[in-house]
């Protein structure tokens, strides 16, 4: 059977793998000049920058797909723990080492804001519940196939969902469990982890944390870069056929029938299409002639991001890998970024240096510095206007809370903003998760893998079920792969 992928994003190149560990044929349309869709890179003045994803979790993940090609993970990829998930600024100079340990963050936090480690280690633990519960539900399997809702294992997790906080937001969890406005912000942060608002998306996300303190949080060798890589060249030492600079115009259908693809005029025939493109311009523009989901495609988008890669003629000790830096009122922030649609006066900064693990990544005595701000998604904002004046904040603030002169030691800097992310991506409105998890029916809402009304034709990455990020990418993947086995190969 011939399989046809239309882009080359993190779960189209896991697909790829897929398909071809079952045998099938695979060809790959991407309309770039290189595969990873966000999860690239590239270099500037001697720095090398991940240009997209920056946090590691779930490596297993990865090594799965090796596996399943009859291939040892540690000869093709390679990552290590790092010990330290984040390092967090208050707005009041408060600084706080998220160790990726429980029992390590919960001294810290401790000693550090006086709150009582048992506390931390109780909503871990929770996490842990939740996740453990939850998530091979709700990530690894099709929400919208009844088989998914009549397994053993499934009816024994329906006796938790009251333990799954569906009915109370995020925010509103954390306040009650942690008490600490520090401890409820830096807790709160975890529906960023999906483009979503802590003050509406469900406690269920409290599950998010789990990954970090109770698992790790992770580096690959080379970057995060390294990931695309490694899949892709595995997916072309499985006999992958990949096709560059080839943007797909439409998808072919007959009779309730995927058929193939058109590209640059010439059709490709295909027994399985597999879009791997956001699933907005998937239907809008490669399916136009066929019934709009307009439930799904009408969802609330995910935040996007405002990204400034700085190469930074200094290196500074107090940093780690990843480090935030919080706004003074997180729910100001999320008002600016979701209801008006704006970035906040005083928005929470991200900085990723990949250089505090990979020296190659900066001259010596410098770091690569991947500083974000979360934004709205592009509704036609002035964000030319918005540039100049959350550069100057950003700037400040650093300046302000690491008392050194941030603008002197910019040396090379590039910028993406949600503009240039939906342009290159082609994520509608630059968002960067799809759909935002804004609402307790989120999951349900969010675009399934597969449609009833074309057989033959199915969805992978951020956009569609399970959601955004690199670990519900892979996820995303398995299911399709799943789905055509089912469906396809039976």
């Amino acid at each position: 059977m011939q399989v046809l992928i239309i882009g080359s994003g993190i779960a189209g190149l896991a697909c790829a793998v897929r398909m071809r560990s079952l045998g099938l044929a695979v060809d790959v349309f991407e309309a770039n000049d290189y595969p990873g869709g966000k999860l690239t890179a590239f270099h500037s003045k001697g720095y090398r920058f991940d240009a997209g994803p920056s946090l590691f979790t779930m490596p297993y993940l990865v090594e799965e797909l090796f596996e399943i090609a009859g291939k040892d993970p540690s000869n093709h990829f390679q990552y290590q723990k790092i010990d330290v998930s984040c390092q967090y600024f208050f707005a009041d100079g408060t600084q706080i080492t998220a160790w990726a340990d429980s029992e390590r963050l919960a001294d810290e936090i401790q000693k550090n804001i006086g709150v009582d480690g048992g506390v931390v280690k109780k909503y871990l633990q929770e996490s842990r519940f939740i996740y453990e519960k939850a998530a091979h539900i709700f990530l690894e399997n099709s929400l919208h196939q009844w088989e998914t809702w009549l397994t053993r294992e499934v009816a024994k997790a329906l006796v938790h969902i009251p333990h799954f906080y569906l009915n109370t937001n995020l925010n509103a969890l954390n306040k009650k469990k942690l008490k600490h406005p520090k401890l409820v912000q830096l807790f709160d942060r975890y529906a960023t982890y999906n483009g979503s608002n802590p003050y509406q998306t469900p406690g269920i996300m409290a599950s998010i944390p789990h990954l970090e303190y109770n698992i790790g949080t992770f580096f690959p060798t080379g970057g995060m870069h390294a990931i695309t890589q490694s899949l892709y060249q595995l997916a072309v030492d499985l006999g992958a056929r990949f096709h560059f600079n080839r943007k797909v115009e439409s998808i072919i259908t007959d009779g309730g029938m995927a058929q193939g693809i058109k590209v640059k005029g010439q059709v490709a025939k295909g027994d399985i299409v597999v879009s791997n493109m956001d699933v907005f311009p998937t239907y809008r523009q490669l399916l136009p002639h066929e019934t709009q989901p307009e439930k799904s495609l009408k969802q609330e988008r995910s935040s996007s991001a405002l990204i400034f890669y700085w190469g930074i003629r200094e290196q500074f000790e107090g940093l780690h890998l990843h480090n935030i830096f919080f706004s003074e009122d997180y729910q100001k922030e999320f008002e600016s970024i979701f209801r008006k649609k704006e970035i906040a006066d005083d928005p929470t900064i991200y900085v990723n240096i990949t250089s505090k693990y990979q020296t190659g990544d900066a001259p010596e005595g410098c770091e690569n510095w991947f500083v974000m701000v979360n934004t709205p998604a592009n509704y036609g904002q002035d964000w030319d206007k918005w540039i100049k004046i959350i550069r100057n904040k950003v700037m400040d603030k650093l300046t302000k809370h690491l008392n050194q002169p941030i603008r002197e030691l910019i040396e090379s800097e590039a910028i993406l903003d949600p503009r240039s992310i939906e342009s290159s991506t082609q994520s509608y409105r630059g968002s960067l998760y799809g759909t935002s998890s804004n609402s307790k029916m989120a999951a349900f809402l969010r675009h399934p893998n597969f449609t009833r009304k074309i057989k033959g034709l199915y969805f992978c990455g951020g956009s569609v079920h399970p959601g955004g990020g690199i670990p519900l990418c892979l996820l995303s993947a398995k299911i399709v792969s799943d789905l055509v086995q089912k469906y396809e190969l039976d």
